[in-house]
């Protein structure tokens, strides 16, 4: 991807091509999964980020990282394996990373609550996110990835697709990307509450600590609403035959 022509790409176009652009993407704050529609050149001006500055970065990291580092090959991959992936990666990582976080965040807020009144904001909205991705993970599990197994089954001649009893699946798409679009909102208000994730000068091991599990865990979740915005929905939008569509 090194040279290409960014200002004719969507950043969520450029991050699908090349997963390596993410980190350029995080370091300058530029939304590649909520909002992934937007423009390259639109991205940089929304995060008050230098448009040639951030091109020369994404054409370093890539020519830095040049047959040393191994990427996942994201949008390459038949879309069963994909699913498999966000289910046993993602799905388990949130139900495993979260509980465990927010016990630690807990412990935090006990010890530098009254100094760091903001971490009891963090903890509220780190608390709610749990139990909304937690609904979240369901409806995929229940309702989406189902339909999606059989779309991708019936596209590779392994099967029929019946139709979809939500119609179509554009409506419970839809409806992940709005709760996606949420949780970015959530974790950027996190982030802004902790100064970008950065230990002030009094916090102890357990506060460190706290800040880089709810940073890696936010990462974590820019990859999930990534393969699923740019990659998966856009995906099941085109193949899914218009004959199955109800309504």
């Amino acid at each position: 991807m090194s040279g290409m022509n960014y200002k004719n790409q969507t950043v969520g176009a450029i991050a699908a091509a090349d997963y390596r652009t993410v980190s350029v993407f995080h370091r300058y704050g530029i939304d590649f999964c909520c909002h992934g529609e937007d423009a390259f050149e639109e991205a940089c001006i929304k995060a008050t980020a230098s448009v040639e500055e951030v091109m020369s970065a994404l054409d370093k990291a890539l020519q830095e990282m040049d047959g040393d580092s191994f990427v996942h090959p994201f949008s390459e991959w038949d879309k069963d394996l994909l699913m498999d992936y966000i289910l046993k990666v993602h799905h388990r990582g949130i139900r495993r990373e979260g509980p465990v976080t927010l016990q630690l965040l807990d412990k935090v807020v006990r010890v530098h609550g009254e100094q760091h009144p903001e971490l009891q904001e963090v903890q509220r909205l780190f608390a709610e996110s749990l139990v909304d991705l937690e609904e979240h993970l369901q409806k995929e599990e229940q309702v989406l990835f189902p339909y999606l197994y059989d779309l991708f089954s019936a596209s590779v001649g392994e099967g029929e697709l019946e139709a979809f009893h939500c119609g179509s699946v554009i409506y419970p798409i839809r409806v992940m990307l709005t709760e996606h679009d949420g949780e970015g909102e959530r974790y950027r208000t996190i982030s802004s509450l902790t100064n970008g994730y950065t230990a002030p000068e009094d916090a102890c091991a357990s506060y460190k600590l706290m800040l880089q599990q709810i940073a890696r865990f936010e990462r974590q979740l820019h990859e999930h609403i990534h393969l699923e915005n740019n990659i998966l929905f856009p995906w099941a939008i085109d193949n899914e035959p218009r004959s199955n569509r109800i309504g």
